[in-house]
């Protein structure tokens, strides 16, 4: 099965001067896509394509940094704070033995592996209990300024998703997800996968990712041309498809916290990066870290 097949596209670019029956015509189409797929395609989604290359362009520049300046900005240690870079190695992945780890294979059979990755996080400038790590100004100039803008340039587009999942869902109030939602606390990764050999990939000395699902409500992925996600067909668990790269569109999936609060009616689905050896590299905007204090208890008792 395709991608294409298998991950729909929805078309934003009538939902902000839309009529209301239109508003709610798309906001339909996403939440049924969401249920039946759990990942979908958004085109028209209000991110400026030149900001979008500009961010890669900027994500290049960090990357291609020597080392010992990148590491001018370490990830904090520990699993509390998640800013700054992560160098490849840091993290490891527990995942199921196998290609992808899929969780379908041999309960009890798991693994550590390295994983082969490496990637730079940046929040909300005010978001004290996850205060950003900054590279020096000197090191990439321009960077942080700009990075701060994409943030919140993301947020205005994953409100208006926000909105058309309430919508879509049957809430009266089509704000609903925004007043759990202040932008505070959402996370703008960064992230590359350098070439790994495929031996080392496929004989599991080394991972890209194992397959897995989100925190959070909602996020939104940018990819280069090289891809590198695969989505799990929940037609066929286990079996996972290429979310190939189409241009000017962002993918969307469903996190954990959208899945609670939905009742199910919006399911998280696996994902992964795909074992290749080749050099991808995406923006990962996950907007979702819910404001401090939110009961998650679900909008919806059945649908």
């Amino acid at each position: 099965m395709s991608a294409e097949q298998a991950i729909p596209v929805i078309d934003f670019s009538t939902w902000a001067g839309g009529s209301h029956e239109e508003r709610k015509h798309i906001a339909r189409e996403l939440t049924e896509a969401c249920h039946s797929v759990g990942f979908v395609y958004i085109a028209n989604h209000g991110v400026p394509e030149d900001l979008v290359s500009q961010a890669f362009s900027w994500s290049k520049k960090l990357f291609d940094l020597p080392e010992d300046q990148k590491m001018l900005a370490p990830h904090p240690p520990g699993p509390t704070v998640h800013r700054g870079y992560s160098w490849p190695g840091l993290e490891k992945s527990h995942g199921l033995q196998g290609e992808l780890g899929l969780r379908h294979q041999t309960p009890g059979r798991t693994t550590e592996l390295t994983s082969k990755k490496e990637s730079y996080e940046i929040g909300s400038e005010a978001f004290d209990r996850q205060p950003n790590v900054w590279l020096p100004e000197h090191v990439l100039p321009g960077f942080r300024s700009f990075m701060v803008g994409f943030y919140w340039r993301c947020f205005e587009a994953a409100k208006e998703l926000l909105r058309a999942l309430a919508l879509g869902i049957g809430l009266d109030e089509e704000d609903y997800f925004l007043q759990l939602h202040s932008g505070e606390g959402n996370q703008l990764r960064l992230l590359h996968y350098p070439p790994v050999e495929a031996e080392k990939l496929t004989s599991n000395v080394v991972a890209r990712m194992p397959a897995h699902t989100d925190w959070g409500s909602i996020t939104l992925l940018f990819q280069d041309e090289c891809g590198g996600l695969q989505v799990e067909d929940p037609r066929q668990p286990g079996h996972f498809v290429d979310a190939t790269p189409l241009k000017s569109v962002l993918v969307m999936n469903v996190g954990d916290l959208m899945m609670r609060w939905s009742n199910v009616r919006l399911p998280k689905i696996d994902n992964a990066p795909r074992n290749a050896s080749t050099d991808p590299r995406d923006k990962r905007y996950a907007n979702g870290k819910d404001d401090p204090g939110t009961l998650l208890n679900p909008v919806l008792r059945d649908y």
